[in-house]
């Protein structure tokens, strides 16, 4: 049986059944669905090795005539990238990779002014875009447009409620490895203080691997509650350290916060690291003398243009029914808040 057979009783010609075959969305979702019928009636069977050449004769094509992606943003600016270090190294990340494949990529603003789901899908049909890189949502429980959800789609982070595949931090996995060291260290007591804003973005991994870790030690260190504020206040942050005494405190905050916690531990007389051992996970720690784990944004912009791309040479367009997230662990980074200890770096 061949795409022949099948295009003359659908009464079709052969590239339309190819496309369909491939779910391209250029097809109708009830011509697609009939192909399939008679596919599966007839007993077709692909070509594994034809369609793998296929496929890289077509990613060759896309490179020479400079593929696009498109960038979209759900944020109220344009390029939420600019003025943000955070969001600049992921987009270079992005940029990067993608050049290295021969794409290109376009940035698009979805909430533009005037701008709708509808005008927007036209947009990207026009010029020829099948793959979008979403840069994510300042709002954690914000949707993608169901009228884009035919395109492949890949987006980083976990701001995003609709099912998609995603490259994220590896959340849970960095307050594993901090606590493991810092317990090499010496350290028995240590005590989570986290932004409720960077909770909610993490789906609550951060809490929920301190709360495994301390459960998962033996002897079990006493536990400390943990300590939920959206900015570094004296106020309550000196209360909980008079009441729950920890010998380190694993912060995990907004880079632009840092200075916000240098600034309490000179009001308050704390000695770091003689005090008191802080071990910081956050977006960005250069320009700090914080220890602890910085995300690597980098490798979550190319592994999210992998992605995408793998999935548009696999023809697999639309929103997934099981989504795939792929998880980025943060980089350590030694500072001067922890106390030394021979062997550990």
């Amino acid at each position: 049986m061949s795409i022949y057979r099948i295009a003359e009783i659908a009464g079709l010609s052969p590239s339309s059944v190819s496309l369909a075959l491939r779910n391209s969305p250029k097809i109708s979702a009830a011509t697609k669905e009939r192909v399939r019928q008679i596919a599966a009636a007839e007993d077709y069977r692909p070509d594994a090795r034809l369609n793998e050449l296929m496929a890289r004769m077509r990613l060759t094509r896309q490179a020479r005539s400079q593929a696009c992606l498109a960038v979209v943003s759900l944020y109220d600016k344009a390029k939420p990238w600019t003025g943000s270090a955070h969001h600049t190294f992921i987009y270079e990340g992005m940029a990067n990779r993608a050049r290295e494949l021969g794409y290109r990529l376009e940035p698009m603003w979805l909430r533009a002014p005037g701008m709708t789901p509808r005008r927007f899908r036209g947009i990207l049909e026009a010029r020829g875009i099948e793959g979008m890189l979403c840069f994510g949502s300042p709002r954690v429980d914000d949707e993608f447009p169901t009228e884009l959800g035919s395109f492949a789609i890949v987006s980083q982070g976990m701001s995003i409620r609709t099912p998609l595949h995603r490259v994220t931090g590896h959340f849970f996995n960095d307050v594993l490895q901090a606590l493991g060291r810092l317990h090499r260290m010496g350290y028995r007591r240590p005590g989570l203080v986290i932004s409720r804003y960077e909770d909610e973005r993490s789906s609550h991994a951060y809490t929920g691997a301190y709360l495994a870790w301390c459960e998962s030690q033996e002897p079990k260190p006493d536990f400390l509650p943990v300590l939920r504020m959206d900015r570094v206040a004296d106020e309550p942050l000196s209360a909980w350290l008079q009441e729950h005494r920890p010998d380190v405190m694993l912060v995990v905050h907004d880079h632009a916060s840092l200075g916000e916690l240098s600034g309490f531990f000179r009001r308050q007389r704390i000695r770091v690291p003689r005090d008191l051992g802080v071990a910081v996970i956050s977006q960005i720690l250069e320009g700090s003398d914080f220890s602890g784990m910085r995300e690597n944004q980098a490798l979550i912009g190319r592994w999210a243009v992998e992605l995408l791309v793998m999935r548009i040479t696999n023809r697999d367009f639309g929103l997934p029914a099981s989504p795939r997230v792929e998880m980025v662990e943060s980089v350590w980074v030694k500072g001067k808040t922890l106390r030394r200890q021979s062997g550990i770096v």
